[in-house]
């Protein structure tokens, strides 16, 4: 797609969202279930005082420390400098939030909730904690990237018992027969979350009496078996008869579903339409969106687009960056706007939040997109 025509979009939609901002207000988004407390670390190259140190600057050198202990072990010292409210359900949410929809979140965040969420779930219509903890991830912060390190054992007591007590009647059904959008995030790390999904399409969803989005991010499914894969993939259909089902993936996710479905991969580039028509046709959901560093694309029943993003070379932050593309796909799905706007919408919530390293406004998305790509 050439720039003109990329620029094009982006200005329609902040002249549709300028005229519908009176909208928003009244939308209202359900996410689940995943929440973590991110503990951002640096790992100690030179300790040079009690309040002074040089932090290891590249993976690389973490790398030739690690590779150099073998056999011999070692220690370093690590320093924890902030805890991040983290999980895509709340990042999802947090997203939604800002752009000024209503969001009900059901997740992992403690009981009591930790107090790193505090200043995130301020902006929530309502927070109801699922189970008693919190996921825990340990990020090691380096120049040029980060090493994710979950803790995700304490989360198999989110099972389908558990969502027999929590989900399947009182606040959760509730909330879905209000919501336009309901979102399932993190299935990866959930041990039981298939089963879960299965109980909620038989429970709760297919009673409604609407037919909501679903926006559905599953996190890399690559360290999971093969069947596992495939028996959560076979609860997606499911969902789709109970409203739209939109399967969110980023590239490599797509490529991961490709190999495992049998199916030709994609780059990224416009041939990411067929990879995403593909994956629609053999999993059975309404449409599946890819997006990737520069772009995003998506392929539904209603057809397809493809949509460049506004690349930086210079991001602030970048974990959760694809959350806040769901947000901002799923609020384009909540307005009904037709494809190429919604991916255009995601792109700019996306790219507004990594040049930013916070969740954005409609303000900012109005702005952006009158300034194009």
């Amino acid at each position: 797609m050439i720039a003109s025509a990329a620029n094009e979009i982006y200005a329609e939609l902040a002249r549709v969202l300028a005229a519908r901002r009176g909208e928003l207000a009244a939308l209202t988004a359900v996410t689940g279930f995943d929440g973590f407390v991110d503990e951002m670390i640096q790992v100690v190259g030179e300790r040079r005082g009690v309040g002074e140190f040089i932090p290891m600057r590249a993976i690389t050198d973490f790398a030739a420390w690690a590779a150099a202990a073998a056999g011999r072990s070692s220690l370093r010292e690590i320093v924890v400098h902030r805890q991040d409210a983290g999980g895509c359900a709340v990042n999802l949410g947090d997203g939604l939030a800002a752009l000024g929809a209503r969001v009900e979140l059901f997740a992992t965040v403690g009981a009591p909730i930790h107090a790193a969420f505090a200043p995130t779930l301020a902006r929530f219509a309502a927070v109801h904690p699922l189970g008693e903890v919190h996921g825990r991830t340990l990020a090691l912060e380096f120049g040029d990237g980060k090493l994710m390190l979950s803790a995700v054992a304490q989360l198999a007591t989110i099972d389908a018992a558990l969502a027999e007590r929590a989900l399947c009647s009182g606040a959760y059904p509730a909330a879905c027969a209000r919501a336009r959008l309901i979102a399932l995030t993190n299935w990866t790390l959930y041990p039981h979350m298939t089963a879960v999904w299965r109980l909620l399409a038989e429970r709760v969803f297919s009673r409604l009496t609407h037919r909501p989005a679903f926006v559905i991010d599953l996190v890399d499914p690559s360290g999971r078996r093969g069947e596992d894969i495939r028996a959560m993939l076979a609860v997606l259909p499911r969902l789709a008869e109970c409203g739209h089902a939109s399967l969110g993936v980023n590239l490599n996710e797509a490529n991961v579903l490709a190999r495992l479905l049998g199916l030709v991969g994609g780059g990224d580039d416009e041939g990411m339409v067929a990879l995403a028509a593909r994956l629609r046709s053999a999993i059975g959901v309404s449409e599946v969106v890819v997006h990737a560093l520069h772009n995003a694309a998506c392929a539904g029943i209603a057809g397809e687009a493809y949509v460049p993003g506004p690349y930086t070379q210079t991001p602030v932050k970048l974990t959760g960056a694809g959350d806040r593309f769901n947000a901002g796909y799923g609020l384009g799905l909540m307005l009904d706007l037709p494809a190429a706007q919604r991916l255009a919408l995601g792109n700019a919530s996306s790219g507004c939040y990594v040049r930013r390293g916070t969740s954005v406004g409609m303000s900012d998305i109005i702005a952006a997109g009158q300034a194009g790509l």
